[in-house]
């Protein structure tokens, strides 16, 4: 026969705030009261009483993480609870940050009963002369993560009981806010022992004294400290749409910043191949805003939002990645890239009816020419080694001479065409992006060319009344330069 367990709340602070009626229920009691920690006004007080406490502050020295602390007092009280009814106490309130409760509450083998117990939380936001209906977070300073930080409402850390958690706080803080920022440190809120001091953040973990009944409150962060966050991008876009916006911001549509789209994306290969960390970060800026663009123009016309965006792209990741978020196993790239393609199909259905579908038409023409031939390759329309592109490059080569030699300019630039699909085949079969490659010729050319205009300037002569022989010359300087 299993008997229940009891768990009491101690409250916030000391024996004054205990409700009248759990200081009768603890005085009365005949056997052991169980305890997560003795550290806590009531818990001496009581003591002084002669009430009898068994505390798990041992478990805390054993283990270097919490949540196997937790574990290890349900599973002490469940086995208690196989011979007696068990009291257990806990600080505060039982069901405000309590880990252990929460076990008891998930298992079914004994009735778990809340006795209760004064919550903290009211004498915090009369110390803090806060009202929670502005919205508040609670957060746990054990067990949290930077993403689920609320910045524009309070913010109340609770189960602060060192300087370690406090430094956890207070570096994961500093992602986001300035080190001056003042946050505000309280101990035993309400009580007579009550501290309460405001300090830098910087300084949160190195001030100030901690204990488990310390909370750490950051109050809410004025927007203008917020401008890295996703909510204030968002909102500063609506802005700029807005009735009150930019004039030129509200009149943009899809079809009006196409444009716009193709310049920061090449402004971004730009920055990239001249490995420029802070060119990439402003040109990627650029292009999110061309994504907060559309996205708000698509809101206003009440078609779609950022949201459908985000959710589309992380719906299409998930499932295009079964061997992360699933069960299926792969053994290479090759196989992650099989897979892709074929979950790729599947997602597409009947839209598209030619294995060359999906193209954007809109793409430079030596790129779109190396997409066409990789997805006909992989029917296994394609050429059975490299030498036979070889060939064939040769082949076109002389077509195009003979079409140079017959006059017809129309044929001419067909068979030029034809050169570059193939060298397109070329690039494709080594690995080589061809849009890329030419890309890192035509900056090489525009280097060693600026260089030679350069050299002439010097010695005060005009490019254009120069010659070959000597454009070659520092032509060559430049090459060996490199």
């Amino acid at each position: 026969m299993t008997h229940r367990i009891e768990v009491i709340g101690l409250g916030a602070g000391d024996l004054e705030q205990l409700p009248l009626g759990i200081y009768r229920k603890l005085t009365n009691m005949e056997y052991v009261v169980f305890t997560r920690t003795l550290d806590h006004p009531v818990i001496q007080s009581l003591k002084e009483e002669g009430l009898t406490f068994s505390s798990f502050d041992y478990l805390y020295e054993q283990e270097k993480e919490f949540e196997p602390v937790y574990q290890e007092i349900v599973r002490v009280l469940l086995e208690k609870a196989k011979d007696n009814n068990v009291c257990y106490t806990v600080p505060g309130h039982p069901m405000l940050a309590e880990r252990t409760v929460q076990l008891l509450l998930e298992q079914d083998q004994v009735d778990v009963e809340i006795v209760g117990g004064q919550s903290y939380l009211d004498a915090l936001f009369t110390s803090l002369k806060v009202d929670p209906i502005e919205g508040f977070q609670f957060v746990d300073g054990t067990s949290f993560t930077r993403g689920q930080l609320d910045y524009q409402h309070h913010i109340v850390f609770c189960q602060v009981y060192d300087r370690f958690i406090a430094s956890e706080v207070k570096l994961a803080l500093l992602e986001d806010l300035p080190a001056d920022y003042q946050v505000t440190i309280i101990d035993a809120a309400g009580s007579d022992q009550e501290k309460i001091n405001t300090v830098p953040l910087e300084e949160l973990d190195h001030r100030v004294e901690v204990s488990n009944l310390t909370s750490v409150y950051i109050p809410p962060v004025p927007k203008q400290i917020l401008t890295h966050t996703f909510d204030r991008l968002r909102e500063v876009i609506a802005i700029l749409r807005g009735p009150n916006g930019c004039p030129w911001d509200k009149e943009q549509t899809h079809e009006s910043l196409r444009e716009y789209a193709i310049e920061e994306v090449y402004e971004l290969i730009d920055a990239i191949d001249e490995q420029d960390d802070n060119g990439i970060i402003e040109e990627l800026g650029d292009v999110l805003l061309q994504i907060m663009l559309h996205s708000q123009i698509g809101e206003d016309d009440g078609y779609f939002t950022i949201d459908d965006v985000i959710k589309s792209i992380t719906e299409k990741m998930i499932f295009r990645h079964p061997h992360v978020f699933s069960d299926v196993a792969v053994e290479s790239v090759d196989d992650v890239m099989t897979n892709w393609e074929a979950l790729k199909r599947k997602e597409k259905g009947e839209l598209r009816k030619s294995v060359l579908d999906g193209i954007p038409k809109g793409l430079p023409s030596l790129l779109k020419a190396y997409k066409l031939q990789k997805k006909a390759a992989k029917v296994g329309f394609d050429w059975d080694q490299a030498e036979d592109i070889w060939n064939k490059l040769d082949e076109e080569l002389k077509e195009v001479k003979a079409a140079i030699e017959s006059g017809n300019e129309d044929e001419v630039e067909k068979e030029f065409g034809d050169v570059l699909f193939v060298l397109a085949n070329l690039t494709r079969y080594y690995k080589v992006n061809p849009e890329n490659a030419l890309n890192l010729t035509n900056q090489k050319f525009f280097r060693r060319f600026t260089y030679i205009e350069e050299q002439l300037d010097e010695q005060g002569k005009d490019i254009r009344k120069s010659n070959l022989e000597e454009m070659d010359y520092y032509w060559d300087q430049a090459k060996g330069r490199e």
